[in-house]
């Protein structure tokens, strides 16, 4: 890998597949995002657990970021399937598109933004990424 690229990393459990998420995810994020991120999609319990331990919010969400501290190395997205399932199914999409909304929402948040304090700058540029990936509709949109 050379060191102006995003290299990403798919880690799934059981019958999960996400054929073409790592490339897609790379080709659409953004130019300083640069560096090693990892894409787990674990079982709805794994994220409720993780969202427990870290958040202190004992309920299972859809996707969690874990910032890393190791040059390179910008840490790891965390996906519940389940719930991934669901909202595809509720917006009336593929659960694959799914996974990439909620993969991009997490690299956004690995860079260091936040839809919740940024006065929209998040949702600026996650519509913006969306679009150049092809996706309809984003997570923030969704939940305004």
């Amino acid at each position: 890998m050379g060191a102006d690229l995003l290299a990403v990393d798919v880690v799934t459990s059981g019958r999960v597949r996400v054929p073409g998420i790592a490339k897609w995810l790379a080709g659409v994020a953004p130019t300083r995002a640069r560096g090693t991120v990892t894409v787990a999609i674990v079982p709805d319990d794994e994220v409720r657990r993780l969202n427990r331990r870290y958040r202190h919010k004992n309920v299972t969400t859809d996707v969690l970021s874990f910032s890393s501290e190791e040059p390179g190395d910008l840490g790891d997205v965390v996906i519940a399937a389940g719930v991934a399932g669901r909202q595809a199914q509720e917006a009336g999409h593929a659960t694959q598109v799914e996974y990439r909304i909620l993969a991009l929402h997490g690299l956004l948040h690995l860079l260091g933004y936040d839809h919740e304090k940024d006065d929209g700058r998040m949702a600026r540029l996650e519509a913006k990424l969306r679009r150049r990936g092809g996706l309809r509709e984003g997570l923030i949109e969704r939940h305004a």
